[in-house]
């Protein structure tokens, strides 16, 4: 290693100690001098330390580098603990975490000398945030209830553990079941559930719904729908403030339909985007009228979402959302290109996307315009379709017939737009 590149790896081990001794002294700034195991200078000097065994454990040679660096760092660990130990006795203190933050600031300063000073020194900011958020994350420990935290380790089990040792090879006939595709719908259906019950809590009924239905809408408006129709049945938030959410995220699904068919086709927007921009001013306008309309069941606006998703529920709706794509595929190959039509109405019920670009691509040849631009618009109208026998089957009663009353509109509207421009292409 060359002077230059030495001189700045111990740079590097420096400024990491200084960070995180600029937070640990802060957080320490009213004890008296001589009162305090460590501060910025000791925790700069930690930093420095563990560069300089790094160093020598490099010029010792693979042979001797580990024992090098393990006896060095017990050794650290073993007189720093202890004057750590001394403090709390003198503050009727309980703590480790300067202990810990030492051993980390030592550890860091000996990686930046013999590893990625990137990783060094993002660990260190890392470290720094973390310890400067105490205040945050003890409020933030005091306020989470236990189903909150059932439910975000559930989710996040799914996405991290689970997910990665789902097969990705299809299982079965006609293109099989795609076990990696079904879990991924319910990891999407828990996960707007959960940001709907999180939006909720921190920004109110009003905003929090529509906020949820925002984010949801961009992944699945069905599980937005799904999640919604929970909630209305268990009569958290009115009707008409869950349907809007419904509507908020038809409409950016509607949206997020164009995008996709103007970056992939664009020649199929002069069929698809008319009508699809007709269902958005629709789906918008129903959202609108229903959150600032007159709206008899205000107080059910101060009920609270008592439970961020059902786990089974969400794997039993994404397993009949798996069956409904492998019937879509078996219906698009057995039927051939009428079957285009009929497969995407069937894949529509929910994957809207998939349809979209599968339909893309397929245009102009082996499918002409008109067909593909005719399938994705079946795909959305089936979609809705299963929207509205959520809400009548979940959901039930005012809610039902506020998402019905907005899916058969925006249905109607987008069906009034299309047969003018088909007479114009024609």
């Amino acid at each position: 290693m060359d002077i230059e590149n030495l001189l700045s790896r111990f740079a590097v081990a420096l400024g990491l100690g200084l960070l995180i001794g600029v937070e640990r002294g802060w957080q320490t700034r009213e004890a008296d001098s001589g009162r305090r195991t460590a501060g910025i200078r000791t925790f700069a000097i930690s930093g420095l330390l563990g560069g300089l065994l790094g160093a020598l454990a490099q010029a010792v040679g693979s042979g001797g580098a580990g024992f090098l660096l393990g006896l060095g760092f017990a050794a650290y660990a073993a007189v720093f603990t202890v004057f750590c130990r001394e403090e709390n006795r003198q503050t009727g203190t309980f703590s480790a975490t300067t202990a810990i933050a030492g051993m980390v600031t030592f550890a860091l300063g000996a990686y930046a000398l013999v590893g990625d000073l990137t990783i060094a020194a993002a660990a260190a900011v890392a470290t720094a945030g973390v310890l400067a958020m105490r205040e945050t994350l003890h409020d933030w420990v005091e306020r989470i209830t236990w189903p909150e935290l059932r439910s975000a380790l559930v989710l996040l089990a799914m996405t991290f553990i689970v997910l990665p040792i789902m097969p990705d090879d299809p299982i079965g006939p006609f293109g099989g079941v795609h076990l990696r595709q079904v879990w991924l719908i319910a990891i999407v259906l828990a996960g707007a559930s959960f940001v709907g019950y999180l939006a909720v809590k921190y920004f109110g009924a009003s905003r929090g719904v529509l906020l949820a239905a925002a984010a949801g809408g961009l992944a699945s408006s069905t599980a937005v729908t799904a999640s919604n129709a929970r909630r209305a049945a268990a009569g958290e938030g009115t009707p008409r403030l869950l349907a809007a959410g419904v509507s908020i995220a038809s409409a950016i699904s509607f949206a997020r339909v164009v995008v996709i068919v103007a970056a992939l086709n664009p020649r199929l927007l002069i069929l698809v985007g008319p009508p699809l921009a007709a269902a958005v001013i629709v789906a918008v306008g129903f959202a609108v009228l229903w959150v600032y309309g007159q709206d008899d069941d205000r107080g059910a606006q101060r009920v609270e979402f008592r439970n961020p998703f059902g786990f089974w529920s969400v794997v039993g709706f994404a397993l009949l959302l798996g069956a409904i794509i492998v019937i879509g595929r078996i219906l698009g190959e057995r039927l051939g290109t009428t079957g285009a039509v009929i497969g995407a109405a069937a894949l529509g019920l929910a994957d809207v996307d998939a349809v979209t670009v599968s339909m893309a691509r397929l245009a102009p040849q082996p499918l002409n315009v008109h067909s593909a631009s005719y399938a994705i618009l079946a795909a959305v109208a089936s979609n809705m379709a299963n929207k509205l026998a959520l809400a009548a089957v979940i959901g039930r009663g005012r809610f039902a017939l506020h998402v019905a009353a907005m899916s058969l509109a925006a249905i109607a509207a987008a069906g009034a737009v299309l047969w003018p421009v088909v007479r114009m292409v024609e």
